[in-house]
């Protein structure tokens, strides 16, 4: 049976990053997308990095520009934006597909764990998956579920 800590991804720096060095924090993973009308989650996404990251709290964005094409840009670009614009210094990855065919592995395995309320399919921007410092406990929210509308679900976990 696959774990989140099974899978490796792309940093926007191009360097892999193997999930199984995350074993023992929370998680957090967001579909993002820089000219989304949820794109100022980034500031609510980077707040609750910074004042739980030392308790356990990891927040790992993967652009995507599968809706609407709301994600244009390079990794260098999207990494620009995000620090400039939003001052995220939570990690970023490279840009993936969350759906489809060429849905990154890591999507495949977060969509078979927890249905949307319309099926498996990453319907927006934003979508975030809260995942146990164990890995055995995957929560899916909905684009519209705010980043600090989550704190107290973070807050159980740490």
């Amino acid at each position: 049976m696959a774990s989140i800590y099974d899978f490796t991804a792309l940093n926007n720096k191009g360097q892999e990053v193997n999930f199984a060095d995350f074993k023992g924090k929370v998680l957090m993973i967001v579909n993002t997308a820089s000219k989304c009308g949820f794109t100022p989650q980034y500031d609510g996404l980077e707040a609750l990095y910074k004042k739980y990251k030392e308790q356990g709290l990891v927040i790992i964005g993967f652009p995507c520009d599968q809706f609407a094409h709301q994600e244009p840009g390079s990794d260098a670009e999207i990494a620009e934006f995000c620090r400039l614009n939003h001052g995220v210094t939570f990690p970023l990855m490279s840009k993936i597909e969350v759906n489809g065919e060429n849905a990154h592995p890591i999507y495949k395995y977060l969509k078979s764990e927890t249905k949307g309320l319309l099926g498996s399919a990453i319907k927006w921007n934003f979508t975030k998956f809260l995942i146990s410092r164990d890995g055995t406990r995957i929560e899916r929210f909905a684009p519209i579920a705010t980043p600090e509308s989550l704190e107290d679900k973070i807050k159980a976990l740490l």
